[in-house]
């Protein structure tokens, strides 16, 4: 039998279930997107967080490698900068008397080991204190025109010398030299020395780096200075003080004897061309 109004009871109860039965498929259907969407998202934050880690570690990297750059580099300025410093340093001796007598007993040459310590030091800080005053009074002459300006001064002598690699010395002044080894790549040379009848040997003689000698009778240095350094040979001058105190006593014993204006000893120059390379 049907209904006043023509529906069935059938179709009256099924309506309200398909409808239910649309909206949970609806509702299971979203749950399911929403599901999977999560699922997505989630992934990609692992992604991201991932490629954050690793952009992270390579920026920690990158900086440690520019830190090294930047602290090797700054270690090589110093370097170098100490370099620069050693190569201007003066090399200074003390020629003293020499010394004759038998061989001192074992303790008296303990002791004069740490009497030349001493020296040693001495001669370091009074090498610093004429580092330090000839660039002070630019007595360093680097050419030729330097050295005619330096002697025009008047107060000492300069001899220029062209020198090649031999075992024979060469008499510059009043000093002896002997070139041994020039390190044109380096620019420095290894000299052998006679002063006051001593032989010396000094290595690693830089460009302008000035060899210095103190004497007992002169309070001022000799110097022997490099200023070219080519294949076998090396240019250079010899600086001596123009008065010792043996002329500079006679000058003031003649004056007290009524001679005011000796003529002291002076040596003369030679003016040299530097061989072309």
């Amino acid at each position: 039998m049907e209904d006043v109004q023509g529906v069935s009871p059938v179709v009256k109860f099924a309506v309200p279930v398909i409808a239910a039965v649309v909206v949970a498929i609806g509702g299971v259907s979203y749950a399911v997107r929403e599901h999977h969407a999560a699922k997505r998202l989630a992934a990609q934050n692992q992604q991201a967080a991932a490629e954050l880690a690793s952009t992270r570690g390579q920026l920690t990297d990158l900086t440690a490698r520019v830190n090294a750059m930047v602290a090797a580099q700054q270690q090589e300025q110093q370097q170098e900068a100490a370099q620069q410093a050693a190569a201007q340093k003066p090399i200074v001796h003390h020629l003293g008397k020499p010394r004759a007598g038998r061989v001192a007993p074992s303790r008296w040459r303990k002791m004069q080991a740490q009497l030349d310590r001493q020296e040693q030091e001495i001669q370091a800080t009074r090498g610093d204190l004429a580092s330090t005053s000839t660039q002070l009074s630019g007595s360093i002459a680097r050419n030729h025109g330097e050295l005619v300006t330096l002697e025009a001064k008047g107060q000492r002598n300069y001899v220029e010398f062209d020198l090649y690699k031999q075992k024979q010395f060469s008499h510059e002044g009043p000093v002896g030299v002997s070139l041994r080894k020039a390190n044109v790549k380096h620019q420095f040379a290894d000299l052998q020395l006679m002063v006051d009848d001593r032989n010396l040997t000094e290595k690693h003689v830089n460009l302008d780096q000035p060899v210095m000698f103190y004497t007992p009778d002169s309070e001022q240095p000799i110097e022997v200075v490099i200023n070219v350094i080519t294949k076998n040979h090396i240019h250079g001058y010899v600086s001596a003080p123009k008065y010792g105190k043996t002329d500079l006593a006679s000058m003031a014993d003649a004056a007290a004897n009524g001679n005011p204006n000796p003529t002291a000893p002076t040596a003369s120059r030679k003016v040299l061309t530097v061989p072309q390379q």
